[in-house]
């Protein structure tokens, strides 16, 4: 059992900041190190957070191989980056809980996996979203049959930026809710297709797509309609499941009541079809930050030496596969693209 688990947060951008903040406040947690490439964010960072004055606030990675007793490291920096530095945690003997996507390749993050495997430490993977209460309750609530037989889903993820000049809208923003789909079906797509858009980055050699039509299909032929774009002033995080008797909504916009259960189905009289059973219901779920779930559980994982049912590296190499088919669907101009899953490159 460790007592003390010491961390250091690698990377203090826009979303490493809130990782450090959920770390610090942890009881079992000591931080240890703070690693950004940039000494504004560190300086920023040090004033603003209540962290023990010995502390290592450092721009240089490596130096994390020098302190005594480092447990693990939490990686929040651009997905390029995520290969090396978790090679090179791993090889260190520290556990990973990393920012999805795990990298940007299916080939990369199978080795990942393999070597966290090999050396017996946890590889976890931050998709928020799978720890977020109305999506373990919606997940309970179709697994229940609430809305009857699935016939098929939609979903919109849209706002004014920020764009991205790594990856596109594609690999931006579409991990969330595929990693939603894929939970409450409990399935794993088998066909991917995706057409796109390109008007802010023209000039650029990737010609990064700000808009992304996906449409992903699962072995119980249900289609899942994705809507991605960043250029978008209406910002939507939207998403449903419709089936013979209702369908699911989780509306994160909706931040007072974000799961609706909206039945309704019809009833045949002679050729016309007649709405009958409406109602909307608000569910009621547990309060608490998803992401505070997701630390919590890394936290677990690390004393357990158990890797997460619901975010390892495993469910993030499966997820990197599908938007690799999507990618491959989108550079051929909405191709039909069959999903493979390799869990192992040995």
């Amino acid at each position: 059992m460790i007592n003390s688990i010491k961390i250091a947060v690698v990377g203090v951008g826009r979303w490493g900041v809130h990782l450090l903040r959920n770390f610090a406040a942890h009881p079992a947690v000591k931080v240890v190190a703070v690693v950004d490439p940039n000494p504004e964010c560190l300086t920023k960072v040090q004033r603003q957070h209540n962290l023990d004055k010995d502390v290592l606030f450092t721009t240089d990675w490596q130096e994390l191989q020098q302190l005594p007793e480092l447990n693990a490291v939490v990686i929040a920096t651009p997905a390029v980056t995520h290969y090396s530095l978790i090679v090179d945690a791993l090889n260190w003997g520290v556990h990973v809980l990393a920012e999805k996507p795990l990298t940007l390749d299916p080939v990369e993050c199978r080795q990942l996996c393999d070597l966290a495997e090999k050396q017996q430490l946890i590889l976890m993977v931050d998709h928020t979203y799978l720890f977020h209460p109305a999506v373990e309750k919606g997940q309970a609530l179709l697994q229940a049959g609430a809305v009857g037989d699935l016939r098929y889903g939609y979903a919109t993820r849209t706002h004014l930026g920020p764009v991205r000049q790594d990856v596109d809208s594609l690999w931006d923003l579409a991990i969330h809710d595929i990693a939603i789909f894929n939970s409450w079906l409990g399935e794993l797509p088998i066909l991917a297709q995706a057409t796109g858009k390109v008007w802010l980055q023209q000039e650029s050699v990737s010609s990064l797509s700000d808009l992304v039509w996906v449409t992903l299909t699962y072995p119980c032929s249900f289609q899942a309609l994705i809507h991605l774009c960043w250029l978008n002033p209406d910002k939507q995080r939207r998403l449903g499941v419709v089936g013979s008797r209702g369908s699911l909504i989780f509306d994160e916009m909706l931040t007072d009541a974000p799961l609706t259960l909206m039945q309704g189905e019809f009833e045949r009289q002679q050729n016309s079809f007649i709405p009958v059973n409406q109602q909307r219901k608000v569910v009621e779920i547990e309060k608490g930050e998803p992401l505070q779930r997701v630390c919590n559980t890394f936290i677990e994982c690390i004393v357990k030496n158990t890797p997460s049912t619901l975010s390892s590296g495993r469910v993030g190499t499966e997820l990197v596969q599908i938007l690799s088919a999507l990618t491959e669907s989108l550079e051929a101009g909405g191709k039909l693209i069959s999903c493979t899953y390799t869990q192992s490159s040995n």
